[in-house]
């Protein structure tokens, strides 16, 4: 039978991740689960967190912002997993923890010249494109090495590695392959950038296989996405 609480999911997903990290012969101290909120109310997100759950992924600034405003006595840390537009960087960096869709230079400068509140560096993740459609957002493999190089110089960033989707009709686990290739290709300039976001609902088992450090999980733990407003 199919969980059918909130809490029942979460246990359900944590399982699940403990089980894949057996078979990957990893630690799930290695791997951190971000829930996914997007779309869903505060109250679901208090909810969680009464659950024990401090990461929380949002990815449009006009949702995430109230919600980190009202919740801001529970001491999450709100990750923020879309496409930003460089005129949001300012205001995302008042709640966000890290940004895990940085994919072109001038969105680099943008976080640069914004002013972080704590005045300590934020953390990054390049977005990898795994397709040939420039609308589903992230760098290109060929021009990889050229943002990475960008972002080190942007004292005010630190860059942790890189964020992926597995595109729809590729074997998941062959994409995350791909993503873990580029992630050796990112470390010959960066060291320590070795952190690896990818994984959903429906793939976090691959991406764990394949090396995930941060999988993005929202409806096999919260249930059915409400419409968008």
């Amino acid at each position: 039978m199919a969980p059918d609480s909130l809490a029942d999911r979460l246990d359900s997903v944590r399982a699940e991740v403990a089980s894949a990290a057996r078979d990957a012969g990893r630690s799930t101290d290695d791997i951190l689960t971000i829930v996914i909120t997007k779309f869903h109310p505060a109250s679901l997100v208090r909810d969680l967190a009464e659950l024990g759950v401090r990461d929380v992924g949002e990815n449009r600034n006009q949702d995430a912002a109230p919600k980190a405003a009202e919740l801001a006595s529970l001491d999450l840390a709100w990750h923020f997993v879309g496409q930003l537009q460089s005129n949001k960087v300012r205001a995302v960096l008042a709640y966000a923890s890290d940004i895990q869709s940085v994919d072109r230079i001038s969105l680099v400068e943008a976080i640069e010249a914004a002013d972080k509140p704590t005045g300590s560096p934020v953390d990054a993740f390049i977005q990898l494109n795994l397709t040939t459609d420039p609308a589903r957002g992230g760098v290109t493999p060929d021009d990889l090495e050229a943002l990475v190089e960008r972002t080190l110089a942007a004292p005010s960033i630190r860059l942790r590695g890189l964020m992926a989707v597995a595109p729809l009709g590729e074997e998941p686990r062959a994409a995350f392959a791909r993503v873990r290739q580029a992630s050796e290709r990112v470390r010959t300039l960066a060291p320590g950038a070795s952190a690896l976001s990818m994984g959903m609902s429906a793939d976090y088992r691959e991406a764990i296989l394949e090396g995930a450090t941060h999988l993005r999980i929202g409806t096999a733990i919260t249930g059915k996405r409400p419409p968008a407003s």
